[in-house]
């Protein structure tokens, strides 16, 4: 039941290949007209040839002058070919990679728009299997269709019309037999969708799986899993392999049964032409030499592009796997829109109020319930907690990154969902404990916020964030490049430099969120007097487990179980000896 419900798949994926194309149709038109041109002139070759073969009749019965303005006459036909066909691959390779880059770029747009809910759940690995390995199979399907479908349909009914000229009788035995070609296609064809869909999710679960151990190769050699990760590897390499061998079987058996079907084909047609030959010779109704000469040239010609587009059929049913899978990615829900009545939020004044707010990734287990608090404009606010009471998941509230299942969260007494988001994340800087740094110079790393910054202002707040110094030492300064995710800079180096970033851009609200956990702890102590010098006047949210670095907020939420328990500042929470108290004295038991 699987299988055939990946088989019906198919024909809307073709569908929205064939809309994928639509924009080129023109190019495509001039792709057919030159391809029946080029057929048209190839087939008019064997005529030339069979006439040439005719005006030898015999030792010393040669027509040397016919045969030569034949011979120029065929010269001139397969220069003229030759560029026609030039043509035909220019147009259809420019058709293939334009609607390859269309596709692309349509499916890396969409992924800007796929909620955080959807792309947290799913490995990098597979969406960039998905866009980069699936849209080059999807290419390769695509331009042999273009280069093979089309001048073989042309041959295909070319030849009949040439052989259908010359002899009716032959013609007609040509396509009694010619359905058997696609009984055989059909048939294979049928089989191979679902081995070659198998072998495209095989192979992005191998690309995932590369991803994930390159990225995190010292937690591997730190636990010993080298073996263990190689036979993981060999487990996910042999099914694939066993896939692969599945598709590749099936497909392999097109080009063998048409060839059979085909030699049959050319075996009748040599048989009957034959014996014509031979029962009307001398009558006024002859069947020449080079008559059949013409049948036979027509006849393998005939038969040729049956294994093409066997060849061709076995291709596209992997590029519409592949296909599938890329669509499958567009298809996915994008992020609710912005209604149209959304307002931009503008400056804010930083007023942060919760009502009643519930929230859980899984629905059938609440995480945060009926929360309610409210940050004024200005004020240091510091979420502390145990691991998993959803201090975190505040944050994606606060960006709305996700949508509260319930109640509401007001800026400045705006609620988020009538605010557009690119405004309210405007208004929020934000440092991770999780550090991105795109490949690229320091500068441009520091600017991503604010691209238009001067040096001066570039190099005062990498000062105020103490990362100048380190960054003076660098080969070229501000303008050395480094490689993805910040090179071979250290952890907390990469954390200075996120520092730095918010610093230059300083919005009206931060959020940090174990902002200071990679940073030695002197370093420490100089960023958060930098840290307090940003966040005067600004309304800031600071996630910490080091509870040390937050002893200076107005407020301190402390969170358990999705749930506010204690609220006040750090002197009154540790008077009160409640949960926060047994938390901070904890950090500091011997």
């Amino acid at each position: 039941m699987k299988q055939n419900s990946k088989q019906k798949a198919a024909p809307g994926t073709m569908k929205r290949v064939l809309q994928a194309l639509r924009p080129y149709r023109g190019l495509i038109l001039l792709s057919v007209l030159f391809s029946t041109a080029a057929v048209a002139l190839t087939l008019y070759l064997p005529v030339l040839v069979g006439r040439a073969i005719d005006h030898i009749a015999g030792p010393g019965r040669v027509a040397f002058d016919e045969i030569g303005s034949l011979l120029l006459e065929i010269a001139l036909i397969a220069g003229l070919t030759a560029l026609v066909q030039w043509l035909v691959s220019v147009i259809n390779n420019r058709v293939t990679y334009q609607v390859v880059r269309d596709i692309r770029v349509r499916a890396f747009r969409h992924l800007q728009r796929l909620p955080l809910s959807w792309l947290d759940g799913q490995s990098v690995g597979s969406v960039v299997s998905r866009i980069i390995t699936d849209v080059d199979q999807f290419a390769d399907g695509l331009l042999l269709g273009f280069t093979q479908l089309f001048t073989g349909v042309v041959t295909i009914l070319g030849t009949l019309v040439f052989m259908i000229s010359i002899k009716p009788l032959i013609a007609g035995i040509v396509i009694v037999l010619t359905p058997l070609s696609f009984v055989v296609a059909r048939f294979i064809a049928s089989h191979t969708h679902q081995y070659f869909l198998d072998q495209s999710k095989t192979r992005a679960e191998q690309t995932a799986y590369v991803d994930e151990l390159l990225g995190n190769q010292k937690v591997v050699k730190a636990f010993g899993r080298e073996e263990r990760s190689v036979t993981d590897f060999d487990e996910i390499n042999d099914r694939l392999e066993g896939t692969s061998l599945k598709a590749i079987f099936f497909s392999s058996l097109t080009n063998p049964c048409t060839r059979f079907v085909n030699s049959v084909v050319y075996a009748a047609v040599v048989l009957t032409g034959a014996l014509l030959c031979v029962s009307t010779a001398g009558t006024a109704a002859a069947f020449t030499v080079g008559s059949l000469s013409a049948l036979l040239a027509y006849a393998n010609q005939y038969t040729k592009p049956f294994n093409e587009i066997s060849g061709v059929v076995t291709e596209f049913q992997n590029a519409l796997a592949c296909a599938g899978r890329i669509f499958e990615l567009m298809d996915q829900p994008a992020e609710t829109p912005d209604p149209p009545e959304a307002v931009n939020l503008g400056q804010a004044r930083g007023e942060v109020a919760l009502e009643e707010l519930c929230f859980s990734y899984d629905k059938s287990k609440p995480l945060i319930e009926n929360l309610s608090f409210t940050a004024k404009p200005g004020q240091r606010v510091a979420i502390v907690g145990p691991t998993g009471c959803g201090k975190t998941t505040l944050i994606n509230l606060l960006m709305r990154f996700y949508d509260s299942d319930g109640g509401a969260i007001r800026v400045d007494g705006k609620e988020l969902r009538e605010l557009t988001r690119e405004s309210l994340r405007a208004n929020y800087g934000m440092v991770l404990q999780e550090t991105w740094l795109r490949s690229g110079t320091i500068r441009e790393n520091l600017t991503l916020g604010k691209p238009d910054a001067t040096d001066a202002e570039i190099e005062a707040a990498c000062r105020a964030a103490h990362a100048h110094s380190f960054i003076r030492l660098l080969p070229q300064g501000y303008d050395t490049v480094i490689g993805e995710d910040g090179g071979m800079l250290s952890q907390g180096q990469k954390q200075l430099l996120c520092i730095a970033r918010i610093m230059l851009c300083l919005p009206p609200m931060l959020i940090l969120d174990e902002a200071t956990s990679s940073i030695d702890t002197r370093t420490e102590i100089r960023i958060q007097k930098a840290f307090a010098a940003m966040m005067r006047g600004r309304t800031s949210f600071i996630v910490a487990h080091r509870l040390s670095t937050i002893r200076e907020a107005d407020v301190i939420l402390v969170m358990k179980d999705g749930k506010v328990i204690e609220i006040g500042n750090h002197e009154r929470l540790l008077a009160a000896g409640g949960f926060y108290a047994k938390l901070y004295n904890s950090q500091f038991e011997q």
